[in-house]
Formats: structure tokens, C-alpha cells, sequence
């Protein structure tokens, strides 16, 4: 479930600031063709600025209503798959092997991200604090929770403040 958690991170960081979406689902075992028509992103960015939410929770308990908010909203009853033997067998709780990718999106990230949040007890993710750049991330470490996508920024943003620039 953790690359599940991080592929929703990945997918929506690409969608929210317009980048290769396909690339982003390649890199995590989608086969070829992968077509999206511009209706399929319009749904994919749809998914994305629900799940910010998610992302963007001060607590465990703020990401937890809104992934019940989310699933209850959305999800089917669970179910496993191979895709006609594709792939190993996993977890839906989208509605078909052949559900909207908007659906699946949405779908299949909150389970990973109620997972995850189960295991840890904390919220499952983050949008990066600094100010140049917001991606999500995933809270994998078992530290307290990060507030930066990345050491990169986290150095860039502590080195701005030591030098009073923002």
C-alpha cells in the first residue's frame, strides 16, 4: 500500500501543477497505450483537488474524516483483482476493472492513504511547506511528521531564513 500512498502523491503533484500524467502512470506499471482523453484529466484533476484535502490535513483525525468522507462517498465494496492476469493480485474499491480513471484515482488513493494512516497513526501525507514549491508527499518515516517534501527544500527554505530572505 505504501507505493499505492506515494503513486497518489506522485499523480497529484502532476496534476495539480500540469505536468505528464502518463509518465507518472507508466513509472508505476501502467501498461501501454495509456490513453486519456481530456474529459479522463478533467476527472483526474477533479480526483486531485479532493484528495488534496487529504494531503493537506493538520491531523490524523482532519485526514480521517475527510478519507471517510472520501470512501463513502465513492468506494465499492472491496474486491481483489489481477486484470485478467496482468498483474498480481490487489485490492479495488473502485467500481470495475474498467472504472473511470478519475474513479480509480480517487478511489484507490484513499484506500492506500486510509492504510497507511491506520498503520502510523498520523496523517498519511503533506503538501511540502515551502513556499516555492507545494508538492504532496507521503509520511512514510516513523519520526514526527515532515513538513517538507524533501531535504532539497527543506535546506533551501532553512537557508533563506538564517539569511532573512523568504
Amino acid at each position: 500500500m505504501h507505493e499505492s500512498a506515494q503513486r497518489a502523491a506522485d499523480l497529484l503533484g502532476a496534476l495539480l501543477r500540469d505536468e505528464d500524467v502518463v509518465a507518472v502512470l507508466r513509472a508505476y506499471g501502467e501498461q501501454d497505450p495509456i490513453e486519456l482523453s481530456a474529459a479522463d484529466v478533467a476527472d483526474l484533476r477533479q480526483a486531485a483537488v479532493r484528495l488534496r484535502e487529504v494531503f493537506a490535513a493538520d491531523d490524523a483525525a482532519r485526514a480521517a474524516e475527510r478519507l471517510n468522507e472520501l470512501l463513502a462517498g465513492h468506494a465499492h465494496p472491496p474486491r481483489l483483482s489481477t486484470h485478467d492476469g496482468q498483474y498480481a493480485w490487489h485490492l479495488h474499491v473502485d467500481s470495475s476493472d474498467d472504472a473511470p480513471w478519475g474513479e480509480w484515482f480517487l478511489t484507490s488513493s484513499c484506500l492506500a492513504l486510509a492504510v497507511l494512516l491506520a498503520e502510523r497513526q498520523q496523517p498519511p501525507g503533506g503538501i511540502c511547506a515551502s513556499p516555492s514549491c507545494g508538492r504532496p508527499f507521503v509520511n512514510t518515516g516513523r519520526g514526527s511528521v515532515r513538513r517538507y517534501c524533501s531535504a532539497k527544500c527543506g535546506t533551501r527554505e532553512r537557508v533563506a531564513a538564517h539569511r532573512g530572505t523568504h
